[in-house]
């Protein structure tokens, strides 16, 4: 855990000296009042690069890399497969750049998280805090475990442009080409039109209901669901048998949303497109709700955790500036202990590398 500790502080001290340097904008249609230092964004971002892209274990990494060892990429195996748009990238780095697997993990790394910072870096209110959760709260992690899912979940994360502009095309398009990486990814398609109503509507609430009718009667819901998949991919999940997602996890979606919705008048004065950000964000906390009977719902809220990233960023600013620095330490005081408990108690998490050496 050593050098995902030192990580942890390099991307929260770049990222807060990103906006401790930062140039305020007097444009409106800028979604936040300033601009992060790139300078600093660049060197947060590195740190998250270099820990990731230079991993050999965590998850699934040996199997990816297995396999990209294992496998000559050719068109025929790549039309064979599911994820197309993996194979192609996987063919063209075994051609053009390298057969060592380590390449895969580092461009996917690469990949990755440069699209999530990005995002972050032109929506996030307070980017250290949305980095800071990034890796605290878990999802950090996942994208070196579920490598392709949460590549096409950053991909889909860069659509939130075409959210807000409610440009249904450009987003529809851009999710197809996600779906490219994973196919879950299509699942957002008609999520568009939820995400555009008022937030904290009658249609949210309709939405929390279903969820917690789905939990207490989960048994009818999950044999409905799986005879209506059960031709497709996913068709297996019926015998999956790894249990509830931790319950813990439900309280640390629910929490901001539940700040995000004692102060929803105040954040619909600061930022005029807090229904895309609370709206997917509660969709992610109806999904982690549901996965607590069965962990591989947990996999959908992956693509809405990313705006949970974007919703703590601006909670802070809910408060008056006293009461905004305590909840600033809170968040990051109660995150760290989450981050230890969950990476260090309960997965017992052990980072190694062939090229960092701690």
């Amino acid at each position: 855990m050593g050098l995902l500790w030192v990580n942890l502080l390099l991307v929260f001290t770049f990222s807060l000296l990103a906006r401790y340097y930062a140039k305020p904008l007097y444009r409106t249609e800028y979604p936040i009042p300033i601009k992060p230092n790139p300078y600093f964004i660049f060197g947060a971002l590195a740190s998250l690069v270099t820990i990731a892209g230079l991993r050999s274990n965590i998850g699934d990494t040996y199997s990816y890399k297995y396999a990209y060892e294992f496998n000559d990429y050719t068109w025929d195996l790549i039309l064979s497969e599911k994820d197309k748009g993996f194979g192609i990238l996987q063919m063209l780095l075994q051609d053009y750049v390298s057969d060592d697997p380590q390449i895969l993990i580092f461009v996917t790394a690469l990949l990755t998280n440069a699209l999530i910072v990005f995002v972050l870096y032109n929506y996030s209110r307070m980017i250290e805090i949305s980095l800071y959760v990034y890796i605290t709260g878990g999802l950090f992690l996942v994208s070196m475990n579920g490598i392709r899912q949460v590549l096409a979940a950053a991909i889909a994360f860069t659509a939130i442009h075409f959210l807000i502009k409610r440009n249904w095309m450009g987003y529809t398009l851009l999710i197809i080409g996600a779906s490219f990486f994973h196919q879950s990814a299509l699942i957002l398609i008609p999520i568009y039109f939820i995400v555009q109503l008022k937030e904290w509507s009658k249609a949210t609430f309709l939405m929390l209901t279903a969820a917690v009718l789905i939990v207490l009667g989960y048994e009818v819901f999950s044999e409905l669901l799986f005879q209506a998949i059960e031709d497709t991919q996913y068709g297996h999940y019926r015998t999956f048998s790894e249990g509830g997602a931790n319950k813990l996890r439900v309280v640390v979606a629910g929490v901001p949303l539940l700040i995000a919705f004692i102060g929803r008048k105040k954040f619909r004065e600061i930022s005029p497109h807090s229904n895309v950000i609370v709206n997917m964000s509660l969709l992610g906390f109806v999904f982690m709700l549901i996965s607590t009977q069965n962990w591989i719902f947990a996999r959908f809220s992956i693509y809405f955790e990313l705006y949970q990233l974007l919703l703590i960023s601006w909670i802070v600013k809910l408060f008056r500036e006293k009461d905004g620095k305590f909840i600033y330490l809170g968040i990051l005081v109660c995150y760290f202990i989450f981050y230890y408990y969950d990476s260090v108690i309960a997965l017992n998490i052990s980072y190694l590398s062939d090229y960092l050496i701690w």
